[in-house]
């Protein structure tokens, strides 16, 4: 088990881009399975990308072709690039890890 924390979050608009971090606290090495989700006021968290130890990764349709997720074992750390951003993507982002407790989120939000 290890802790998480997400950072990278922030203002930005239409069209723009951010870079989320989620730092172990530990080696990631053995963990299969990481992602990251996001909840929108109101409505349910909902999984964004996922990426497992051997680097196949999964998409929610709605952000197919704009997000990737990449982890880099050596830094044990896991990232989110987001590009293009839409207002519909505000919301705050949580990385998980198999096994481990959910990180404290990180907030992002994109104006118009």
């Amino acid at each position: 088990q290890v802790q998480l924390v997400e950072s990278g979050g922030g203002l930005v608009q239409v069209g723009g881009s951010l870079r989320l971090a989620c730092a172990a606290s530990g080696s990631i090495d053995s963990i299969e399975a990481m992602g990251w989700y996001r909840q929108a006021p109101g409505k349910q968290r909902e999984l964004v990308a996922a990426i497992t130890s051997g680097g196949s990764t999964n998409y929610a349709n709605s952000v197919k072709g704009r997000f990737t997720i990449s982890r880099d074992n050596a830094k044990n750390t896991m990232y989110l690039q987001m590009n293009s951003l839409k207002p519909e993507d505000t919301a705050v982002y949580y990385c998980i890890a198999q096994g481990s407790p959910w990180g404290q989120g990180t907030q992002v939000t994109v104006s118009s």
